[in-house]
């Protein structure tokens, strides 16, 4: 006999109930994980930070690419992030027409600083679980990282 969130075998899964499921679990962490206040910054500036430390020293066009936004969205992000003392526009010593991204030290502590209540309010939610639990939260890592993955 199996309860309502077992199966009798792996094999027997209902892909349709675990896609749901998996939703629905995905989207209450990151609820939870949004709460935290991200310094009054909105999710597409908090993305657009990120992009800027994944690929820095990384060029408007490329971001605006990567962020899947218009060149004109990515203008005011642009300008607001800067406002905010979180990037840094450089000029191209070679070329003065291009520009590249970094982020400032005040940027960088900034997601540090995210990342670390995130992080923290995960691990007081993990310290609920029983040891088999994280164990198998842990055994299933692998299989969410491949799925999280970036496309294309």
């Amino acid at each position: 006999m199996t309860s309502d969130h077992e199966s009798d075998a792996p094999g027997a899964v209902d892909p349709a109930e675990l896609a749901a499921r998996m939703r629905l679990a995905i989207a209450r962490i990151h609820r939870q994980l949004r709460q935290d206040t991200n310094d009054g910054l909105t999710l597409t500036q908090l993305s657009t930070l990120v992009r800027v430390e994944e690929h820095e020293p990384v060029r408007p066009g490329h971001l605006a690419n990567l962020e899947g936004i218009s060149p004109s969205t990515l203008t005011r992000l642009i300008a607001t992030l800067e406002e905010r003392g979180l990037i840094n526009r450089i000029t191209d010593p070679t070329d003065g027409r291009v520009s590249f991204l970094r982020l400032t030290d005040h940027g960088r502590e900034s997601l540090e600083d995210m990342r670390s209540r995130r992080t923290a309010l995960l691990m007081r939610r993990l310290s609920s679980l029983s040891d088999a639990g994280r164990a198998q939260l842990f055994a299933a890592l692998p299989v969410l990282e491949q799925l999280g993955g970036e496309q294309g």
